[in-house]
């Protein structure tokens, strides 16, 4: 009997876990597989399919079996998680588009018309800035509009 494939939450255990130990950080790891960094802390936390030869090196680099890599490969299943949700950090974000959500759609309309910003051809970026009153944390969200004429 063939054994099953690794849930990609396992792998995303596994691979926290791995990171964790030998001390590197997620940047280094983007930077072996040549992707981008919030893709590729999404991606091996199991939100998107890893390229075979990407989580390869992941596996190599991270010294996790071939099983992991397996997992990685897979497409996922994108599900709400409530638990996820209750984290302070990840509440803040709902919180944010909670408040300012409505007043950025009527800018996106104002500005472009009716349509929306793509989350499949997109980019995210997360940075530190220095301010006087403490660093800041910068979110940029880069998506393509999709216009809704028919």
């Amino acid at each position: 009997m063939t054994a099953p494939i690794m849930p990609k939450s396992d792998a995303a255990e596994l691979i926290v876990a791995a990171r964790i130990r030998q001390g590197l950080k997620w940047s280094e790891i983007a930077e072996r597989i040549d992707a981008p960094l919030v893709w590729t802390v999404a991606a091996l936390l199991g939100q998107h399919p890893v390229p075979a030869e990407k989580a390869a090196v992941v596996v190599e680099v991270l010294g996790l079996g071939e099983g992991v890599a397996e997992s990685l490969t897979r497409q996922p299943t994108r599900i709400a998680d409530d638990a996820v949700a209750t984290d302070p950090t990840i509440y803040r974000f709902h919180e944010a588009l909670a408040v300012y959500g409505p007043a950025l759609k009527e800018l996106i309309h104002e500005e472009f018309g009716d349509g929306i910003m793509s989350a499949i051809n997109f980019k995210v970026d997360v940075a530190r800035r220095a301010d006087p009153d403490g660093d800041r944390v910068v979110v940029t969200f880069d998506g393509k509009f999709l216009d809704y004429r028919w």
